[in-house]
């Protein structure tokens, strides 16, 4: 009798896998041969699970509960380590849209961060050039985007460390995606830098930040401006 399980539903060394336990408390590890998690509960051999599906419910040696399962992306961006404030998931998803971001898109995205919208947009198959002033921050949105979703994504994600504030100088963009502080700043200096057609995104956590980025679109002559609200209730 042959195994119902495919392969790709068993764990294997090096995956990333989300315990969660009866209070639905979640723990992300790295799976490594003859690796420990330890917690109140107890410890939970790593091997335990290599080889075994997910999915399934796995005890600790106090016997404690936990269901193992492959993260989502909403669940690396809540768990992965950050060195910056995170755009959310109840955010990230209305982004992906309202640009229209879609495989071969090439898009600028200013405000790096920890890599959360790098990496929603990368796993929609956009190429994106980053801009990002802080080089630590450059560094752990390389390192979580890996984590993520493998070494070869950095075949379409690169980042220069520069102002966007400055101007951008790579020509055609077909999407720009901003998270910073005064992104009006960033309007007057694109120019060339999208292409006729293309769309802009700001993530604008407060009001006067809207009233001043439209303004400073409607000044650059960009049409179809919307403001949208996203409200997330469980």
């Amino acid at each position: 009798m042959t195994d119902p399980q495919p392969d790709h539903t068993r764990f294997a060394v090096g995956d990333m896998v989300l315990l969660i336990d009866r209070k639905k408390r979640r723990y992300l590890i790295d799976l490594t041969d003859g690796g420990e998690f330890h917690s109140h509960a107890g410890v939970l051999g790593h091997n335990a699970l290599i080889g075994s599906p997910e999915g399934m419910a796995y005890r600790s040696s106090r016997g404690a509960e936990f269901i193992a399962v492959r993260p989502t992306l909403t669940d690396f961006v809540l768990k992965m380590p950050r060195g910056a404030q995170v755009i959310y998931p109840k955010d990230l998803g209305p982004m992906l849209f309202m640009a229209d971001i879609h495989p071969g898109m090439r898009v600028l995205e200013s405000g790096i961060g920890s890599g959360a919208l790098s990496m929603t947009l990368l796993r929609a198959g956009a190429v994106v050039t980053g801009y990002e002033l802080r080089e630590d921050f450059a560094q752990r949105a390389k390192e979580n985007v890996v984590a993520f979703l493998g070494e070869s994504t950095l075949e379409r994600y690169s980042i220069e460390i520069r102002n966007a504030y400055d101007g951008v100088d790579v020509l055609d963009f077909d999407r720009v995606l901003l998270d910073l502080p005064e992104p009006w700043q960033v309007i007057s200096g694109l120019g060339s830098a999208l292409r006729p057609g293309g769309i802009v995104v700001a993530y604008t956590p407060s009001i006067t930040q809207v009233v001043r980025f439209r303004e400073a679109l409607e000044a650059e002559g960009y049409g179809l401006i919307e403001t949208t609200e996203v409200l997330n209730r469980g």
